[in-house]
């Protein structure tokens, strides 16, 4: 196996300048790198990363925890979009840097995850983020003090550095966004009301409406969800939600559901009753699931859920800690995301009130 001397003695410069070269921390003439790197090329001289990690301390990797990889493609439950766009983020972010992403899954197993993390601190990774497949609080992750860690989609009581989904604005938009069109009798069917998502979205619901003066009506929000793998359980909730709403006195115009799966079930309840969607009733998600949103008929109305945008944020955080440039933050990093118009809300006549014209008010 060719060593730094071989590539030395082939290039013709010192073990030093081959050095300076492999890890870019000093000037080199064009010519002398080209001929180093001809040599590096030529003898597949394949540079130690144990020997760089001792005599720098740094080995320029950092570990990822997930259960996106295993859990994914069977997976349909709290989370409204794959936790892998999560890991895509990341892995947009690591690419921007000189560090190397190391991945490993926790097949769903979170008793794996303090395992994890040691066979990473035994590769020396110098941060590691966990992700989690939704909002949610976790036990405190033991890591030692040299190692800096990151949460992303999650937090913990012991206040480790995290960034979350900000629910609350998200709901908040999105309602904003309908009663912009004119609604104003707005129905929320939620997910589970165990939910962190659910917690604060419910919070954004009745904050936009008491902004627009409008008073909170409590039978117009009902979960239709459970913590439960049944899908004709959901149905069953979910369906008879919708019936609770529509067998008002005064029935909503617009149903916003907890997520774009919800929400896609609902249309084939409301058209098996009769109703045109959105001639009879305006439809709105939570997610902007691609997937669900574009292919529906008519084009689903949501809110951006932005998973890949908390990815690079924890990723940003993480290499700052590491790099010295950023201290962890005493509060979450709250990511919002913007809500993506569709044809599942028609717009409403919106009345003029307290409009002057020629000395005359009209109402």
């Amino acid at each position: 196996m060719a060593t730094i001397y071989d590539v030395a003695r082939v290039s013709g410069v010192s073990p030093k300048t081959v050095s300076r070269v492999i890890n870019g921390d000093g000037a080199v003439k064009k010519s002398t790198k080209e001929k180093v790197e001809l040599a590096i090329s030529e003898l597949g001289y394949v540079p130690s990363t144990a020997a760089r990690v001792m005599r720098s301390n740094k080995s320029g990797l950092v570990g990822l925890i997930t259960g996106a990889i295993s859990l994914t493609p069977n997976r349909s439950e709290a989370s409204g979009l794959p936790d892998l766009f999560i890991v895509q983020g990341i892995q947009k972010a690591i690419e921007a840097s000189r560090m190397t992403l190391l991945i490993a899954d926790t097949g769903g197993k979170m008793d794996r995850v303090p395992q994890l993390i040691r066979t990473f601190e035994e590769h020396r990774v110098e941060g590691i983020i966990y992700a989690a497949d939704h909002h949610r609080k976790i036990e405190p992750l033991a890591v030692s003090g040299a190692t800096k860690l990151v949460l992303a989609n999650c937090y913990d009581e012991a206040g480790t550095p995290s960034v979350l989904p900000n629910d609350y604005q998200g709901q908040f938009s999105l309602v904003q966004s309908l009663l912009a069109r004119g609604h104003r009798r707005i129905a929320y069917i939620t997910l589970s009301a165990h939910l962190d998502a659910t917690i604060e979205r419910t919070k954004g619901y009745r904050g936009a409406l008491e902004q627009a003066g409008i008073a909170f009506d409590p039978s117009l929000l009902i979960s239709a969800d459970v913590d439960t793998l049944d899908s004709g359980v959901e149905e069953q909730l979910l369906w008879d939600a919708l019936d609770r709403i529509l067998a008002l006195p005064e029935p909503p115009t617009v149903v916003c559901f907890g997520n774009d799966r919800m929400a896609m079930r609902a249309y084939g309840i409301l058209r098996s009753r009769g109703l045109s969607l959105p001639d009879d009733l305006s439809v709105a998600g939570y997610d902007n699931h691609k997937l669900i949103t574009q292919t529906l008929y008519p084009t689903l109305t949501s809110a951006e859920l932005p998973y890949a945008a908390i990815g690079i944020r924890a990723t940003e955080l993480l290499l700052g800690m590491i790099n010295g440039t950023s201290t962890a933050p005493a509060e979450p990093i709250l990511v919002s995301g913007p809500v993506t118009p569709g044809n599942s809300v028609k717009d409403l006549p919106t009345p003029i009130i307290n409009l002057s014209s020629i000395g005359r008010t009209t109402k």
